[in-house]
């Protein structure tokens, strides 16, 4: 059972966030067909070049552009313009057959494990995603699994304060996956709906991090058959191709269900978006697109799509 929510002002957000890729993608597409007045090489060129500034990425951006002029052929398209809703589907059609929202198991307690480096903004993700399914009803407890880094378990206890829900914590350099095992235990005794558990954002090595995420999500699927629900790695938009070489790399290791993208909002490459799902093949869950409480929004490729085009 998936849960898709839409708050207030919900497309205006979407909207609002992504002006600086609107700026930096279609406005320029716009731009180049308009002035063009014939569809030719050179502006196939410096389509590909606005794509890839978008950091749509060189594969997906070819992969669009060739897929526009065989459209262009098929139906006789002659003026560049008409190419821009012709645009604007071929960039819906990289999100098709997914599920919107997040995934609720039919037993409590459904189990998020949420992963991704420091300075991503996991642990204000972890907080708003927690305060958004407590005021829908739910009893949430928050796991603080980063037992790794200074002031991390405090950082989130700030966060379990501020939105009124549980942490259950250990002291810095503790097992992280004793951390983990005690809060599953923890949210079966109190019926809690949701446990969402913190990982390390960096070990000694990368080997490390992903050997301890392994070692985690064994714990996890050990108490709850059927668990994780959803591993979710949190990504800094304004990285962006970089991006999506984290994000290679966690799924070969954890097989990610989501991707969360904060920062949305300071960011002119949000075409990464478009690369992402369309080469690694795990859909964005999650947006943020501003500092507020209520500025972490689920992913909507339509909502998307129509907002990156809108004027």
């Amino acid at each position: 059972m998936f849960k898709f929510f839409k708050g207030d002002n919900w497309f205006t957000k979407i909207k609002d966030g992504l002006l600086k890729t609107r700026e930096n993608l279609t406005a320029r597409v716009k731009s180049l067909f308009s002035m063009r007045k014939k569809i030719d090489e050179e502006l196939w060129e410096e389509l590909e070049e606005v794509l890839i500034c978008s950091d749509m990425g060189v594969h997906t951006s070819n992969m669009i552009i060739e897929d526009l002029k065989k459209k262009a052929r098929e139906l006789k398209i002659k003026e560049p313009e008409q190419l821009v809703e012709h645009l604007k589907e071929r960039i819906k059609e990289c999100f098709s057959n997914r599920e919107l929202g997040l995934f609720t198991a039919e037993n409590k307690p459904t189990i998020y494990l949420m992963v991704g480096v420091n300075g991503s903004g996991k642990t204000t993700t972890i907080g708003k995603l927690a305060r958004r399914l407590k005021n829908s009803g739910n009893k949430v407890i928050i796991a603080a699994g980063d037992t790794f880094r200074a002031a991390a378990i405090e950082q989130l206890d700030v966060w379990a304060q501020r939105v009124g829900v549980e942490i259950i914590k250990n002291k810095q350099g503790s097992d992280p996956a004793s951390v983990c095992f005690d809060a599953i235990q923890a949210s079966k005794a109190r019926g809690a709906d949701y446990l969402i558990i913190d990982t390390a954002g960096r070990l000694q090595t990368k080997y490390n991090l992903m050997n301890e995420l392994k070692k985690i999500g064994k714990i996890i699927s050990r108490e709850v058959s059927d668990a994780p629900h959803e591993t979710l790695l949190v990504l800094d938009a304004t990285t962006g191709q970089n991006s999506l070489s984290q994000a290679k790399l966690f799924n070969d290791t954890v097989s990610l269900t989501g991707i969360v993208l904060t920062k949305l909002d300071g960011t002119a490459k949000g075409g990464m978006i478009v690369a992402i799902e369309n080469e690694l093949g795990v859909p964005v869950k999650l947006v943020g697109v501003g500092e507020t409480m209520e500025d972490l929004q689920d992913f909507d490729p339509q909502a998307f799509t129509d907002a990156l085009f809108s004027a």
